[in-house]
């Protein structure tokens, strides 16, 4: 008499990693497809931690220069100032004419996307982008873009009553170090204090929210295809908007939001695939060098240089998140491994 053996398949666990402008998903299970498609499509390259280090870093340099160059199309450095809808239009614009052209090369198989969930995503995104360039024209790069790691501060707290998810001492410590780290960047009771900095801390709940969303999405749909509507969405949304406030830009200012809408979309790709070559624990801090990026082009170009007071408050910030980040990752190392699939012995199938 024959038996049937019983198999046991593991839940997807997606993982997420923060960086400036948001968290980057990285997929441990493959999207429900045939096993062909899933071989040829989403097989993961081989670890290497060298290289994704250095894509880390890459990305970190161009996710500093988004800021810089929405700093430069928020002020009068290339002609008029353009409103925040503006640059966030072109933003997307050119972010999407990127991600489509890698598509129409790279011709993934799509799934059918999950609309309300893009949606959603895409409108916090659209909000914490625009409250970002918003900051970055107005106070310096380096104390918006310290106050732009809070996000996954924020993406911690909203899973709470979001998706019901307990949270521990560890992580209620990291969360208190970075807020406090915030509230030293906007000086409050100081003459030097900075309220556009409430715009950055606006920014950062906006894409802690973000985070949630893009929690339930990894795992479903392929990264390319998570990009494109994404970017498609925000074109919309933007471009709504930025109608309302129309001022045509100067040739120089187009040069630059077509160099901000490559350079986002560049950083993405280089996220995603560092994820895929070595652990979030392991690149996460290499994440933090957008912080120096930020200041160095702010100080060289704008000859805005971070003062004591940024410099405390930033590295407050940075402690709260890389406590956060240690802690889930020693939570990832300490999880138990997944079970694997049992095949049927042999001689020994199903009747």
């Amino acid at each position: 008499m024959t038996g049937n053996m019983h198999k046991t398949q593991a839940l997807p666990t997606p993982v997420v990693t923060p960086g400036p402008a948001g968290l980057y998903p990285r997929n441990r299970t493959l999207d429900p497809a045939p096993a062909r498609t899933q071989v040829s499509l989403m097989t993961r390259p081989p670890p290497n931690p060298a290289l994704a280090a250095a894509l880390i870093v890459l990305a970190s340099a161009l996710i500093a220069a988004t800021t810089l160059l929405a700093k430069a199309l928020g002020t009068d450095a290339l002609g008029p100032p353009l409103h925040p809808f503006e640059v966030a239009f072109g933003r997307f614009l050119f972010g999407f004419l990127t991600v489509t052209a890698v598509a129409a090369v790279m011709r993934p198989t799509l799934t059918r996307p999950r609309m309300r969930l893009h949606l959603a995503r895409t409108t916090m995104g659209f909000a914490g982008v625009t409250l970002m360039f918003a900051a970055a024209a107005r106070i310096p790069l380096s104390d918006a873009t310290a106050i732009s790691f809070l996000n996954p501060i924020f993406c911690m707290l909203l899973a709470i009553p979001l998706l019901g998810e307990r949270v521990g001492r560890w992580r209620w410590i990291a969360a208190a170090l970075a807020l406090v780290g915030a509230a030293v960047l906007i000086r409050p009771g100081l003459a030097a204090f900075q309220p556009a900095a409430l715009l950055a801390l606006g920014a950062a709940v906006a894409l802690g929210a973000e985070l949630i969303v893009i929690k339930q999405l990894s795992g479903r749909e392929r990264p390319i295809q998570i990009l494109w509507v994404n970017n498609a969405l925000g074109l919309c949304i933007a471009g709504s908007l930025a109608a309302t406030v129309w001022t045509t830009p100067t040739a120089a200012q187009w040069g630059a939001m077509a160099g901000l809408g490559m350079a986002m979309a560049a950083a993405q790709f280089c996220y995603t695939n560092a994820m895929a070559r070595a652990d979030a624990s392991f690149v996460t801090p290499f994440a933090y060098l957008t912080l120096v990026f930020a200041a160095l082009y702010d100080g060289a170009i704008f000859g805005d240089w971070p003062d004591g007071v940024s410099l405390t408050g930033a590295a407050i910030i940075l402690t709260g998140a890389g406590l956060l980040a240690w802690r889930e990752g020693r939570l990832r190392r300490a999880a138990p491994a997944p079970l694997p699939v049992v095949p049927p012995a042999p001689g020994r199938g199903t009747p």
